[in-house]
């Protein structure tokens, strides 16, 4: 990345990869995917110096979203998520209990994301990407000015996101990648849900379930 900071690292409990973007002039940051372990990401943002405005999530699965709660109590950033991840985040209770897995708190989001909607990191966009499939409300995060996207779990290196829990659709999710993240810059590089980064050109040519044609 050129004009923002970025730092990712996976969370637990099952490994999410969780961002902190921030601007490097006016310290202001958000933070993606707080899957868990709040007390390690405040320490990236004390170490980088930032202060978050907003907590955003590519969908709410328990495993992307379960620290929120207390990111949100320690920096008082605004929660968002897509609509149509509300009955997912309302139900993390449940979520937690299928894996095996102690809830926490976590408020209800305050921000509801569009699709194409802009969120700023200092003077620098985020376009928000509707790209439902691994979930109704799943979300990508791109920067064009960084040529990256935050593709959460629609898109793997080698692989896609599972359809096979609460709200997947299989076809929606292959329609994500093909008209959503396909079309973006072969060079863009993708930051996973979990896993390594990839890049968009590698994945039309190589990846086995999405193909670009």
């Amino acid at each position: 990345m050129s004009g923002l900071i970025r730092t990712t690292f996976p969370v637990p409990p099952l490994g999410c990869n969780c961002s902190i973007i921030g601007d490097p002039v006016t310290k202001q940051a958000i933070v993606v995917d707080p899957g868990g372990d709040p007390g390690r990401i405040l320490g990236e943002i004390k170490r980088l110096g930032f202060t978050v405005s907003h907590i955003l999530h590519t969908h709410a699965h328990f495993d992307h979203f379960l620290a929120a709660g207390s990111l949100k109590a320690m920096t008082g950033a605004v929660l968002g998520l897509h609509g149509g991840d509300l009955d997912l985040w309302k139900n993390l209770e449940v979520q937690c209990r299928f894996f095996g897995v102690q809830p926490t708190l976590v408020p209800m989001p305050e921000y509801w994301l569009n699709d194409e909607e802009r969120v700023l990191v200092g003077v620098t966009p985020i376009v928000a990407l509707h790209t439902p499939g691994h979930t109704p409300g799943s979300m990508s995060f791109y920067i064009p000015s960084e040529n990256l996207v935050l593709a959460g779990d629609t898109l793997f290196r080698g692989s896609i996101g599972r359809t096979d829990l609460w709200g997947g659709d299989a076809r929606a999710i292959e329609r994500s990648i093909r008209e959503r993240l396909y079309t973006l810059d072969d060079t863009t590089i993708v930051v996973t849900g979990h896993g390594p980064e990839t890049e968009i050109g590698w994945e039309k040519e190589t990846n086995q379930f999405v193909r670009a044609s």
